[in-house]
């Protein structure tokens, strides 16, 4: 497998569980209707773990832009390569997005909130404040990056079981610093979904609310550049 199909495949993998848990959670008339944020966080951690372990033999399994930019940045990881990677993330997150949409697409068509239709797909503040909001995305994917590349170091590793502490991470990032934002953390995991949403015949969904979408995506990219710098100090 190449790494453009690891990629993808992993991060496909990802949205699958991380959107489904969501839709579970906040549709209507779904098994797990209004079950809450903990089960939400553990869903995403899920997904993460699953995610990392199917394809960190074929690239690495970044599956966040984020991931990518830090890894360059320290120089373990070619500039050349990363429009590959990111290729293979966003398209991976879009693919995985239409099919969490297609298993849920009769509770799609019973929920009248169309607020929670759009939070299916992706982030959104709950309170919005555009700076505070870039901010709180900037410090979880500072936490999330800094924690990854401790994680990846050779003296720390603990081989395929390295999807394990990742998962983890990102369920303490979601249960800890997820209220605020969503914890979107990487820029694909969300502008992928949300320009799913913007295309798919969703009836009475609302606008796929564009004029936040930069804030999952700048902040990541800040945050995982700080975090780099950090590391390479320490």
């Amino acid at each position: 497998m190449t790494p453009f199909f690891g990629e993808l495949i992993g991060t496909g993998m990802l949205v699958v569980f991380g959107q489904g848990v969501v839709a579970n959670v906040v549709l209507s008339n779904t098994k797990g209707h209004n079950s809450g944020w903990i089960v939400i966080s553990f869903g995403w951690a899920i997904a993460v773990f699953v995610g990392v372990y199917s394809s960190a033999t074929a690239s690495g399994a970044h599956l966040n832009p984020a991931v990518t930019l830090a890894f360059a940045a320290l120089g373990k990881f070619k500039w050349e390569l990363v429009p590959v990677y990111l290729a293979g993330q966003f398209l991976g997150a879009m693919i995985g997005s239409f099919l969490a949409w297609l298993s849920y697409r009769q509770h799609f068509d019973q929920t009248t909130d169309a607020d929670a239709k759009l939070a299916v797909f992706c982030t959104g503040p709950a309170i919005r404040s555009l700076g505070q909001n870039l901010l709180s995305e900037i410090i979880g994917t500072f936490m999330l990056i800094l924690g990854i590349l401790f994680i990846a170091s050779p003296s720390n590793s603990l081989g395929a079981l390295d999807a394990l502490p990742v998962g983890l991470l990102v369920l303490g990032i979601g249960l800890s610093l997820g209220g605020p934002t969503g914890y979107a953390v990487n820029p694909a995991r969300d502008l992928g979904p949300r320009i799913v949403h913007f295309l798919l015949p969703i009836a009475q969904k609302r606008d796929s609310d564009w004029g936040y979408a930069w804030v999952p995506v700048l902040g990541p990219m800040l945050g995982a550049l700080l975090a780099a710098m950090v590391f390479k100090m320490i």
